[in-house]
């Protein structure tokens, strides 16, 4: 049995009855709640792995659940929805959620970004439990106490602000980072010139961690919403 324990805060039958049995299949425990009062209650008494969040919800909008979940815990939160605009994405993003499915989804996309998730943990709690200073990803490693990045054990030559954003992706690898938060993290602002700036750092920093920049291996670009690192194998 999969130890991993689900939230699912979904008011349509249908579509829960969907999630849920495809978490059985899978081995998942779960929990239900159909609205958001209900989640935040689920949430504080069960302290759920990952929670997959509808943001539609019937009593209050599934951002504020985030938010209020978000003031006590950083559990990892999947938002699910039919909101398919940037600007709802990134509003769920920056309230805190870790990453956004668009519905109608498929079930093997469920799947993967709930192991992606999985991962995630399983490097923030490795890390904590070992109180490393070390990461690595791939052929991609990080000496956090040193101040260096190398790869292929070759170190990387990186300006402070190129070493603070790939030190950012990494301490949360698999977590779509907004434009916003990024630049707020690095910059303490987050204006229309930091957003350009902070492009033209990442086109530097892929140049210099991608051997194919047109089909980037560690940093995915979500268009018009930011960026994640992915766990390579």
């Amino acid at each position: 049995m999969n130890k991993t324990l689900i939230l699912v805060v979904e008011d349509d039958a249908p579509i829960r009855n969907l999630i849920t049995t495809t978490l059985k299949t899978h081995d998942y425990k779960y929990i239900i709640a159909n609205d958001g009062e209900n989640a935040i209650m689920e949430a504080s008494s069960h302290n759920p792995d990952i929670v997959l969040l509808d943001l539609g919800l019937p009593d209050i909008d599934g951002v504020e659940v985030i938010k209020r979940i978000r003031s006590w815990s950083n559990m990892p939160i999947i938002v699910i929805s039919a909101r398919s605009e940037d600007s709802d994405k990134i509003e769920a993003l920056d309230a805190g959620a870790d990453d956004y499915l668009t519905k109608p989804f498929s079930v093997e996309e469920l799947l993967a970004r709930l192991r992606v998730t999985q991962r995630r943990l399983a490097i923030i709690n490795a890390s904590s439990t070992a109180n490393e200073a070390i990461f690595t990803n791939g052929h991609l490693k990080i000496d956090f106490a040193a101040g260096c990045a190398y790869l292929d054990d070759e170190e990387l030559h990186l300006t402070p602000i190129e070493y603070k954003l790939l030190c950012l992706m990494a301490k949360n690898i698999g977590k779509v980072l907004t434009h916003t938060y990024i630049t707020q993290k690095i910059w303490g602002s987050s204006w229309e010139n930091d957003v350009t700036s902070l492009r033209v750092f990442m086109a530097t920093l892929r140049k210099k961690l991608e051997s194919k920049p047109d089909s980037p291996q560690y940093i995915q670009t979500h268009i018009g919403v930011g960026y994640r690192m992915m766990k390579v194998e």
